[in-house]
């Protein structure tokens, strides 16, 4: 009984801490996918290159958005065009920086520590999204054409007009353009002027629904993870040294912490006693994934990309914690002394918790309750 009791206290926690960054993520994306031609996504971050890569990279960086809310905004570069390569990047640059981290860090840490973490995760995520290019590429499914045969003209085509099969090529025009799914898009236009409604109709309904199920699951399991964690980390840590790293990246990776949020935890690890590597090991591998990001990857871009977004972050925080060790080491600096060293639950937030888990509870108990209706397309964007 007082495990539940702790677990609906982490659920709740964890809830009022994803909840306004999830909702102002979509809002956020919603206004993209209005404002951003989707030619414009397509042509800078839409091709398999190194350049689409570091572009999305340096795109998120400056972006003041944490693990949680870059998952819409994510989910709609790439439903505008975006490669698997430049998504992932973009999943991994955005969250552990930030101007807002980037300001929080120098405060705390200096501009040593400042300029480290942003230049490596632009390194791990560079890495992730080129990996990500070669080793799981998009499938492009070439559609042959589909020959509409006439009742009347089958035997005879018109090769003279150059109709085919007894079709007029105005018809073929008209037919093509009637069809609500000819563009890849059948709630929006090229020409048409900003709609707010269509904004959020993209935001809370297209975008949301698609990542309503990875959501739940994942803000249950992070409440668990979260009750599982020991107290005691710094001493855990302290005591098994040469381990550090890994159980660092152990508790990192599932746990949900934003780029600023985390700093205080790796300022506190570091005052405790444990070294300067395992502390940014924390700070890079924390903020980049939680288990709803986790979630979200591997049913946006599939198990492959998966295992490069974990394998980057993973590996590479680790060799950047290493190498920051190395550098300390070989310098008089006591990394304690880099250490210039507050989190609350208002309205807002309980406010922002109620209604995410009002849409997520929407979407998850739809199918049992809504029959699906045939729609002239098979993607939710219609």
């Amino acid at each position: 009984m007082e495990f539940l009791t702790q677990f609906a206290i982490a659920l709740f926690d964890l809830s009022n801490a994803m909840a306004p960054y999830i909702l102002f993520g979509l809002l956020f994306a919603g206004i993209l996918h209005e404002t951003v031609p989707e030619s414009l996504v397509t042509k800078h971050l839409g091709k398999e290159s190194v350049s689409s890569v570091v572009k999305s990279t340096i795109f998120g960086i400056p972006l003041p958005v944490c693990s949680c809310g870059v998952i819409p905004l994510a989910t709609s570069i790439k439903k505008s065009g975006a490669s698997k390569g430049a998504t992932l990047s973009f999943l991994i640059s955005t969250p552990i920086t930030g101007v807002d981290s980037i300001l929080a860090t120098y405060g705390m840490f200096g501009w040593v520590f400042t300029l480290y973490r942003v230049f490596t995760s632009m390194i791990i995520a560079i890495v992730a999204g080129v990996l990500t290019n070669v080793f799981d590429k998009e499938e492009v499914e070439v559609e042959k054409p589909k020959p509409t045969f006439s009742t009347t003209a089958a035997a005879k085509p018109n090769f003279s007009t150059g109709a085919s099969f007894g079709v007029a090529p105005q018809a073929l025009k008209e037919e093509e353009t009637s069809s609500c799914c000819a563009s890849g898009d059948c709630d929006s236009e090229a020409t048409s002027a900003f709609s707010m409604i269509k904004a959020l109709k993209y935001a809370f309904i297209t975008l949301l629904g698609d990542i309503a199920k990875p959501l739940f699951w994942g803000l249950l399991l992070g409440a668990l993870i979260t009750v599982a964690i020991p107290e005691n980390l710094s001493a855990l840590l302290i005591e098994y040294n040469w381990l550090s790293y890994l159980i660092v990246i152990i508790i990192a990776v599932p746990m949900y912490v934003c780029a600023t949020a985390s700093l205080p935890i790796a300022a506190g690890l570091m005052l405790s006693g444990v070294s300067a590597g395992a502390a940014f090991v924390f700070l890079s591998a924390g903020p980049a994934t939680n288990t709803v990001t986790i979630g979200v990857v591997k049913k946006m871009l599939g198990t492959r990309s998966l295992y490069i977004y974990l394998g980057s972050i993973i590996i590479g925080s680790i060799v950047f914690g290493l190498g920051l060790d190395y550098v300390f080491s070989l310098s008089d600096i006591n990394p304690q002394s880099l250490v210039h060293m507050d989190e609350e639950a208002g309205f807002i937030a309980i406010a922002s918790s109620i209604v995410l888990w009002g849409f997520v509870g929407y979407f998850i108990l739809k199918p049992y309750f809504v029959k699906d209706t045939k729609s002239c397309c098979s993607d939710s964007s219609c």
